[in-house]
């Protein structure tokens, strides 16, 4: 059926790891008591847009460099598998970069009521550029996820941007405390990038694809991915650490599995069976932030 082949291209899968930083900075809102329902379900709808266009210029991208052949591992996309033209994906990234436009413009007017212009305009100039870094991941003609720069991008669009914004539209104030669970979403989310990349390192280099994993090496990705989930549950936890409420720390749950996931990944080399563990990071990263959520608000 045709709505397949779009669900198949929009990779709804991924949902839930781009929510994680709305969650997050949402619910840190709410634990200070300015929590704003309207401007919770625009960030979410907004950032389903956002990252549905994200996977359409990925798909897109690859396929026209030439990354996505025979040799690729991981599931088959959408103009891989031949089910989506080129003349098709673009008509569908218009329509979905025109709504990511629509529903942006409406969460930036509600979480900016009350504030000058100039926050309005710096909140559109954000939104625009991650845009364009959605779009810029694999397509143009210096796309930066071919320069081993896509780590950065996740870093700071998924962690400080997506946490620190969204808690700025609901309460017109940053505490840069909260630098530290912004960071823990990021780091978290790059290492679902990470994972990504070590899967297809070697299809990559062939393609002339230079993510940071095929920069540095298998063995220095895999001390780079320790690096990036320890990181992020130091930083979670020093956050919360002077609380003596003991559920504040529920999140806890998380780490054995972000730390099995992380021995798992460290003795294995066939990486072309890597999609377990892409599917765990990115919904233990989700679970993360759900219990960070309900810890430091309910109890």
């Amino acid at each position: 059926m045709a709505i397949n082949k779009w669900i198949n291209a929009f990779r709804l899968r991924t949902l839930p790891l781009a929510f994680s930083c709305i969650i997050m900075g949402s619910g840190l809102a709410m634990a200070d008591g300015q929590f704003n329902l309207t401007i919770f379900i625009l960030a979410l709808i907004t950032t389903l847009f956002l990252q549905i266009l994200s996977n359409l210029a990925n798909d897109y991208g690859d396929f026209v460099k030439g990354t996505d052949n025979e040799e690729r591992v991981g599931p088959d996309r959408s103009m891989q598998a031949g089910l989506i033209s080129k003349s098709e994906m673009i008509r569908i990234m218009w329509v979905i970069a025109i709504l990511c436009s629509v529903f942006g413009v409406w969460l930036i007017y509600e979480g900016t009521l009350g504030l000058d212009l100039k926050k309005s305009g710096l909140f559109a100039i954000l939104g625009l550029s991650a845009m364009g870094a959605a779009v810029k991941y694999t397509m143009g003609k210096n796309p930066y996820g071919y320069a081993g720069m896509g780590d950065i991008f996740v870093f700071l669009f998924f962690g400080w941007l997506g946490v620190l914004g969204s808690y700025f539209l609901h309460t017109h104030t940053l505490n840069w405390e909260l630098i530290l669970p912004a960071s823990s979403i990021g780091l978290f989310t790059t290492a679902v990038l990470n994972i990504n990349n070590m899967r297809d390192h070697v299809a990559d280099k062939k393609s002339g694809k230079y993510t940071l994993v095929v920069k540095i090496g298998i063995e220095k990705a895999k001390d780079y991915h320790r690096v990036l989930i320890f990181g992020g549950i130091v930083l979670a936890i020093t956050f919360v650490f002077p609380s003596t409420n003991y559920f504040h720390y529920i999140f806890v749950i998380t780490i054995p599995i972000f730390v099995g996931s992380v021995q798992s990944i460290r003795k294995r080399i066939d990486f072309e069976n890597f999609d377990p563990f892409l599917k765990k990071q990115a919904i233990t990263t989700f679970l993360f932030a759900i219990l960070f959520v309900v810890g430091i608000n309910i109890f």
